[in-house]
Formats: structure tokens, sequence, C-alpha cells
């Protein structure tokens, strides 16, 4: 249950530290560049890890924020997104009009995560910019900012794979999955199926935390969850208010419009957050725990996230969000310096972070073996409770 309590935010608040208005971390006004050059060598596998403090020290000098360059990077994909908006109504092909809703839906993605990094307080020095900022970027997506800034910030980083508080792609045991309606198995089976990441996204997240959530699904209750609330309700009915108008001006099916301008693009918007939050934190080397205190030992920072790879730089087009190992570690650094980040914590611990090359096989071949999993043995296993990935320890 996605519940979140004072004391889980101070817990959280010391993981994600916030940034003053206008200001750096204190630890940047720490930092010696000397001193911190000749610390800096490949651990390796055989020495214990370093603490995270450490290994956030190695990263202080790409934690600089610039707020034009975060300022140009909103502008310019609203530009494009409103660009392939005005292609799904002036385009006559139906394949361009889809063509166009699909790439909006991209580009909704790369909105979604400027507005990521400026919840983290991460895409300029000042705190209220990020904020409108944030929120901006957050309105194609449909996204409520305050609502999202305590599932995504205070519970999935400050508990990432905790079994009981991370609910984000959290896995089922056997007897969990046993125990639920033939209603619950069949949406669970679909969800990891590796055809369905949107279906999940849309259900379990965005339209049960995302919008309006229920006191079962948010126990603390906040005005500024409403007011976010009605924010992106009032901007989706804009959408579809002004592409209905669209067609009726161009002489246009409506339905046809509002498909291509409107459903397409959060659909595919849908599959592509629910794609990358699951290749994020699902392979056979990822482990859950629902222990806390095996949790932390386990420096759940690198060894719960995948630096999923990709060719013709189309990481780049997705704005660096899947180098994210970098990103669990430091969450303070911006998404233009994510690459350099990733890089150097792959070269300072080498064999201890999954760098997981993308194919549609190895995707396939994932979501057919992470079905639910065993924390007794902690392996993944499928649907009958048949280990699929090594066991890291002996059963009980």
């Amino acid at each position: 249950m996605w519940c979140v309590s004072p004391t889980s935010f101070t817990v959280c608040v010391g993981v994600c530290p916030r940034v003053g208005r206008g200001k750096l971390p204190k630890r940047v006004s720490r930092y010696n560049p000397s001193a911190m050059n000749t610390q800096e060598h490949p651990i390796p596998l055989n020495e214990p890890m370093p603490h995270r403090k450490v290994i956030r020290e190695w990263l202080i000098p790409l934690s600089n924020r610039v707020t034009v360059r975060a300022v140009l990077l909103l502008l310019m994909d609203y530009a494009i997104w409103a660009a392939f908006l005005a292609g799904t109504v002036f385009f006559e092909p139906l394949w361009a009009k889809l063509l166009c809703g699909v790439a909006m839906g991209f580009t909704i993605g790369r909105l979604f995560i400027i507005g990521h990094d400026a919840c983290h307080q991460s895409l300029t020095p000042h705190r209220g910019l990020n904020k409108w900022m944030g929120r901006i970027a957050f309105l194609p997506s449909l996204t409520t900012y305050s609502l999202w800034d305590i599932g995504h910030n205070v519970v999935h980083h400050g508990y990432t794979n905790l079994k009981g508080f991370d609910f984000v792609w959290a896995p089922l045991t056997k007897e969990e999955f046993a125990k639920l309606s033939w209603m619950g198995r069949l949406l669970d089976r679909a969800y990891r199926s590796g055809w369905a990441p949107g279906l999940y996204y849309m259900i379990e997240i965005w339209w049960k935390k995302m919008v309006f959530p229920t006191a079962k699904e948010m126990p603390t209750r906040r005005p500024i969850f409403v007011k976010d609330s009605i924010l992106i309700t009032v901007f989706a009915t804009l959408w579809v208010a002004g592409m209905v108008a669209a067609a009726m001006a161009t002489s246009q099916s409506v339905a046809l419009v509002l498909l291509c301008s409107v459903v397409v693009p959060f659909l595919f918007w849908c599959a592509m957050i629910g794609f990358v939050v699951y290749v994020h934190h699902t392979h056979v080397k990822v482990s859950w725990h629902d222990d806390r205190s095996a949790w932390a030992k386990a420096q759940p920072f690198v060894s719960t996230t995948v630096h999923l790879t990709f060719p013709l730089k189309i990481g780049a087009l997705m704005h660096h969000i899947m180098e994210h190992t970098a990103h669990h570690v430091d969450m303070s650094i911006p998404l233009y310096h994510l690459k350099q980040a990733q890089a150097k914590l792959e070269t300072l611990l080498p064999g201890r972070i999954i760098v997981q090359p993308f194919s549609w096989r190895w995707y396939f071949q994932t979501a057919r073996d992470c079905k639910l999993y065993d924390f007794t043995r902690q392996c993944w296993t499928d649907y009958k409770g048949r280990a699929t990935s090594q066991p890291s320890m002996t059963p009980a």
C-alpha cells in the first residue's frame, strides 16, 4: 500500500537532499578537487562497497545545474510536441496522423523526464522555478506533480525494491498470487507478459495514484494533491476541447482527430513509461527484499537498478534516463550530466553495476523469467514457483 508517514518522509529527506533556492548542496562547498582525485580509483569486487556518501563525492563535479539550459530544453520539447500536435490535424493521410500521434507520445515522455528532474530539484538551482517547470512539463502526461513527488521521490527512491514500501512493479510471491481473484491473476499475467507495461502503468500508477487518489491509495490528504489533480484535469479538458474545435474547423471526423491527437499519444506515453520503469528495476540479477536490514546491507542504490544501453543514441533521445544507476546514487545530478556520471560509476565500480544491452529477445526472456519472487531463496520464479534466477541464499 502506498502509505506515507512522517517517519518515512524524514528518512527519505535524508536520502534525497533538497536544494535550497539558488544554492547548490552544502557538500559541493566542501569539494576539494586535488583531494578527491587522489581517492578516485576502481574498487575491485573483492573489496567492500564504498559508503554511498563516498560514491556521491565522486559525482560532485557533475551536479552543477544550469538554468538557461534547462529552460531551453523545456521550450524545445514543448515546441516539438506542439508541432506533432498540429500534424495530427493538418496532415491528411491517416498514417501521417498516426505517426504524429506516436511521435507526440514519445515527446510527452521527453517532457516527463524534464519534469522528473525538476521534481527531484535537479533541473535548475532554483527550488521555486523547479516546481513550476515540473508542473508545466508534467501537463501533457497528465501527471500530478505533488503526488508524483511523494510516490516517486519519497517512496520509490527512499525504499527502492523494498517490498511493502516500494510499490512500483513490486513482484508478488507465489502465495500472494494464489490469493488473488481470477481477475487479479489475469491482470498480473498480462502486466508481466512483456506486452502490456502500459496497461500496468495506466491502471496501477496513473489511475489509482495520480488522479484524485482514494484514501486507501493515499492515506495522507493534502490540499496540494487536489489542486494539482485539478490542474491536470483542466489541461486535459482544454486539450480535448481544442482538438474537437480543430476537427470541426477543418471539417474532419472529431473521433479521428481525437484518436490521433489525444488517445494514441497518451497510450504510447503510458507504454513508454511502463516499459522504462519495468526495465529499470526488473532483471534476473536484480534482487527484491522484504527485510529492511538486509535491504540496507545490499546497497540498493546500486544493486537494484539497471543501465540499459541502446544503439543509434536512442538513450540520448530519452534525455539519458536509462543511465539509471547514476540517478539513484545521486538524484541531484541533472539529466544533461547523467551520461558522464554513469560512465564514471562504471569505471570506479567495475562489475558491480548491471549493464544490459537492449534487445527484444532479452526483454521478453526477462518477462518470462521475472513473474514472481521468492524472498526466502531470494530469486525470481515463474508462476509455478520454479526458480528462474540464481538463488542468492539457501532456504531456511
